[in-house]
Order: structure tokens, then C-alpha cells, then sequence
């Protein structure tokens, strides 16, 4: 037999083979590409840069508000010889309740129980949080930075307390301030959040709207500030001296700075920078305008004259008015809320306030807590589609929502009123709320600081 012959079978079994050997191989190709597909477990969220960016800005423009913006504010309301220590006490109530926030605010209200009422011990002093941790469990899948979340969390948790010292501004001792937001934000505030904005949360299980804040920031201070200002008690002189603000130009300035940082506050809550962020930004917008222009018309027919202070109390009532509802209602809508609002705060700051007598130094129920409260219930009307809303979840009425935004409304005041009574009480009981009267007629920038802020 020739080489050929002998080596011909080994050939066609070679070829054999390597045919065989092709066609598994295509096989197992294709097998490659199917099977991936169907078996390859979900992607993780990936962060998005543009989402975080978004919300360390917001984070910033939310402290901008109270440093400077509600320390102007409030200044300029105030008689000049008390202006430093409304800037001292705001200023000390952002350090404070940073470091509280970081020891075991965040955990009481974002710690991961499952309590309705707060978030437990699992995060005290931060635990378990890193560079690395997210924050998705608490944004509703948005993937962030949970250093991040912590951070724009905390400047609502500042800012909040601050609000309340314009009830009782002029009168109460500096030490006696901070000892109570101390044990407010622990015991009111933190629960609040929590009942709110967290999924395990009371108020959030029932449905409740609020997008940045209506009963978390400005029911709760609200409350709390006129709860202080009948505990505290009327100014020394009150009815008689003249107790006018002594730097409207202040209070400008610290309104505008307010309104600027609004939009971390309202647009920020949205977590991502999206279409969501912007119907909160535009609405932002909308609803400030509507309630500058109705405080100035009410004014301007009931007095004869528009007043710089009616503006720029009319543009907080607005602001206060479209927090809860920023992000569900529409531009229009938030016009009409914002007029509204402002008409209600106006009739209990000229009216109300009068009539019964409390001596809320700087608005603060008849601005926050009146315009919070018709925000909140207002969200639960405006939100409706018929209406340009976002529209209700599935199988919700307008009635449903309503009922529900007035019972967390109605949990709040309660939570709020009674906690905060309490500790005003603690706190009395402790070191005393009032200073001297004498030291309050000279004025508590010279008697509790040793300074005063204009010389010559």
C-alpha cells in the first residue's frame, strides 16, 4: 500500500475530528451567547456623578439659608441691641446640631429599624458608614454617596430649630437656647423626619405627602415657636415700647439669600437632577411670586401702603407654602397655593396675633406653622392631574389624600406641641428660660455676649 493509502483513513478520521470539534465549539459559542442573557444576575446601580454633584450643591445652598440667610432675616426684625445674639444663637444651633446629627441623629432618624417612630441605635456615631456605603435604601433606589445623604439630611435638622428662636427672639437666655434644641431635635425633630421620610416610617406607611418638609421643618418649628412664645411669654415693654425691626435692609438680604437656597432645600429633596428637580425648581419659583404679589395687594388695599416687611414676609409664606408640594404639583397650581398661603399667614399675623395677645416676636406660627399647614393639606388638592398635578398613587382620591395630609398634620402639631411644652418645661426647670429683666431691657447682645454689633 502506498504512504497516500495508509494515510488516507488517518485524514478522513483527522477531519472527522476537527469537524466534531467545530461543530461543539459553534455550539458552545452560541450556547455563550444565549445563556448570559437569561441566567447573568441584575446590574448594580451604578452612582451617577451628575446626582451626586447635584445634591452636595444642594447640601450647601440648604446651610446658605441659615448661615447667613435666617440669621439676617431674623436680625434685622430685631431690635438693634439684641441683632448679635439672634446671629450667636443661629450660629450655635448649626454646630450643635451637626455634631448631634453625626453621634446619634442620623440613627434616630435614618438608623434602619423598623419602628414607626424612629430609626434606632444601628447607626449611632455613624457606624458602619464609609466613603464606599450608599444611601439607596433611604432615596428610593437613587444611588448616592451615603455621606452625602447625611450631609443634606443634616442642614434640614439645622435649620429647623433655628427657625423656632424667632418666637421667642429678644427674651430667652442663650444657654437656655441651645440646651433645648438640644433635647428638641432628639426627642421631636428626630422622630419626625423619621416618621415622615423614612419607608419604616408612620406617617410615609399612611401615605403622606411631603416633598421637603411642610411637617417635618415648618409645622414642626412652627409649632414649637408658639408653644415657646406662650411658655416664655411676652417681651418686657411689649404693647408699649417701640419694638420695630431696626435694619429692613437686612431683612431683605437675608429673605433673597433665603429664597436662593430654597432650591437646594425644595429642588434638592427631589435626589436626582432631573425632571423632578426641575418641577420642584420652577415651582420654587411660581409659588413665591404668587404669594409676594397677594401679601402686597392685601396690604396695600387694608393699609393703604405696601410694606418691604409684607414682601418679604409674603415671599417666606410662599416659600413655606410650596416645601411639601414642590414636587407634586404644577407651576400654575403653585401660584394659586402660594396666594392662599400668604392671605392665611397675612390675617394671622395682622389679625389673630392681635386679637389673642401672644407675643410671636418674628411670625414664626403665623408665617411657618400657618403656611406649613396650608402647604400640607393644599399638596393634597393641587397634586390631583386635573388639576396639572403629578396625580395620586394607584387608587387614591383627592378626598383620601386630603384626609391623609390632615392626619399627619394633626400628628404633628400633636407630637410637636406636647413634646416641645415638655421641654420647655425641662428646661425652665433646669436654668431658667428668661434672663433678668433688666439684662432684657439693655438687651442680650451686650448682657449675654459682652459685644454689640453697631459702635458710634
Amino acid at each position: 500500500m502506498t504512504l497516500l493509502g495508509r494515510l488516507a483513513p488517518v485524514a478522513r478520521t483527522s477531519l472527522g475530528s476537527a469537524l466534531a470539534l467545530c461543530a461543539l465549539g459553534t455550539l458552545a459559542a452560541l450556547a455563550q451567547e444565549v445563556a448570559p442573557a437569561a441566567a447573568a444576575p441584575a446590574a448594580a446601580p451604578v452612582m451617577d456623578k451628575g446626582d451626586t454633584a447635584w445634591m452636595m450643591a444642594s447640601s450647601a445652598l440648604v446651610l446658605f439659608m441659615l448661615l447667613p440667610g435666617v440669621a439676617l432675616f431674623y436680625g434685622g426684625l430685631v431690635r438693634a441691641k439684641n441683632v448679635l445674639s439672634v446671629l450667636m444663637q443661629c450660629t450655635t444651633i448649626a454646630a450643635l446640631v451637626m455634631v448631634i446629627w453625626v453621634f446619634w441623629g442620623y440613627s434616630f432618624a435614618f438608623g434602619g429599624g423598623t419602628s414607626p417612630y424612629w430609626g434606632g441605635l444601628g447607626k449611632i456615631f455613624l457606624a458602619g458608614v464609609h466613603k464606599d456605603t450608599t444611601a439607596a435604601t433611604f432615596t428610593q433606589g437613587v444611588v448616592l454617596p451615603e455621606y452625602v445623604f447625611i450631609a443634606f439630611q443634616m442642614t434640614f435638622a439645622c435649620i429647623t430649630p433655628a427657625l423656632i428662636i424667632g418666637a421667642f427672639a429678644e427674651r430667652i437666655k442663650f444657654t437656655s437656647v441651645i440646651l433645648f434644641v438640644a433635647l428638641w431635635v432628639t426627642f421631636v425633630y428626630f422622630p419626625i423626619a423619621h416618621m415622615v421620610w423614612d419607608s419604616h416610617g408612620l406617617l410615609f406607611g399612611w401615605g403622606a405627602l411631603d416633598f421637603a418638609g411642610g411637617t417635618v421643618v415648618h409645622i414642626n418649628a412652627g409649632i414649637a415657636a408658639l408653644v415657646g412664645a406662650l411658655i416664655i411669654g411676652r417681651r418686657a415693654g411689649y404693647g408699649k415700647d417701640n419694638m420695630a425691626p431696626h435694619s429692613m435692609t437686612l431683612t431683605m438680604v437675608g429673605a433673597s439669600i433665603l429664597w436662593v437656597g430654597w432650591f437646594g432645600f425644595n429642588a434638592g429633596s427631589n435626589l436626582e437632577a432631573n425632571a423632578g428637580a426641575a418641577l420642584a425648581m420652577i415651582n420654587t419659583f411660581t409659588a413665591t411670586a404668587g404669594a409676594i404679589l397677594a401679601w402686597v395687594l392685601i396690604e396695600g388695599v387694608l393699609r393703604g401702603k405696601a410694606s418691604m416687611l409684607g414682601a418679604a414676609s409674603g415671599m417666606v409664606a410662599g416659600l413655606v407654602a410650596v416645601t411639601p408640594a414642590a414636587g407634586f404639583v404644577g407651576p400654575v397650581a403653585a401660584i394659586v397655593l402660594g396666594a392662599i398661603a400668604s392671605a392665611a399667614c397675612y390675617y394671622f399675623v395682622a389679625v389673630v396675633k392681635v386679637k389673642m395677645g401672644y407675643d410671636d416676636s418674628l411670625d414664626v406660627f403665623g408665617v411657618h406653622g400657618i403656611g406649613g399647614i396650608i402647604g400640607a393639606i393644599g399638596t393634597g388638592i393641587f397634586a390631583s392631574s386635573s388639576l396639572g398635578g403629578v396625580g395620586y398613587a394607584e387608587g387614591v382620591t383627592m378626598g383620601g389624600q386630603v384626609t391623609t395630609q390632615i392626619l399627619a398634620v394633626l400628628v404633628t402639631i400633636a407630637w410637636c406641641g406636647i413634646g416641645s411644652a415638655i421641654l420647655y418645661k425641662i428646661v425652665d426647670a433646669l436654668i431658667g428660660l428668661r434672663p433678668a429683666e433688666e439684662a432684657e431691657r439693655q438687651g442680650l447682645d451686650l448682657t449675654s455676649h459682652g459685644e454689640v454689633a453697631y459702635h458710634g
